[in-house]
């Protein structure tokens, strides 16, 4: 998929509460601010220092804006990844602007703390229907046995009806 623009990966943490809306098409769409501040290490002194804090807006639509509310909490510690946007204005003789991120993906910073992934409905697209079938989500990678033996042995639980709907057992194998 071609995707003109600057795009960008940005590391920070969730600045306000996730805002969730439909355009008048019906178009889920969420926003958020993001704070990002850079550390670096003073040699001199021994110590990480705090640099300046670089606030975006980050816009995300359909299923993603959905799963922005059911993820994210202000104070998250968070990594973006998306087109980047400067939106500028005039409100009389003074010039705006605010720095935005059409985000493409979202996910927790994992080097700050743990989380625990949930399939959302229809999104297992990269497990495969028939165990073993070998590959998912177009990435050409194998499926790890794990996962396939996993999904041999849920199927034979529910009479092998298919993959697992969210809401069934969902627990640790």
């Amino acid at each position: 998929m071609a995707v003109n623009g600057t795009q960008v990966t940005v590391i920070g943490n969730v600045a306000t509460e996730v805002t969730y809306a439909l355009t008048p098409g019906g178009v889920p769409v969420a926003n958020f601010r993001l704070a990002s501040t850079e550390r670096r290490y003073d040699r001199a002194r021994e110590v990480w220092v705090d640099g300046e804090t670089q606030w975006l807006t980050v816009t995300a639509w359909r299923s993603l804006a959905g799963h922005l509310i059911d993820s994210l909490t202000k104070g998250d510690p968070v990594v973006v990844s998306g087109r980047l946007r400067v939106r500028e204005w005039a409100e009389g003789e003074a010039k705006r602007s605010r720095v935005e991120i059409d985000a493409r993906s979202v996910g927790h910073d994992l080097s700050r703390g743990t989380a625990r992934f949930s399939w959302a409905p229809g999104g297992r697209a990269g497990v495969p229907e028939e165990a073993g079938a070998g590959t998912g989500a177009g990435f050409g990678e194998a499926v790890p046995g794990w996962i396939v033996d996993a999904l041999r042995g849920r199927r034979a639980v529910e009479g092998g009806d298919g993959p697992a709907t969210e809401g069934e057992s969902g627990g640790d194998t």
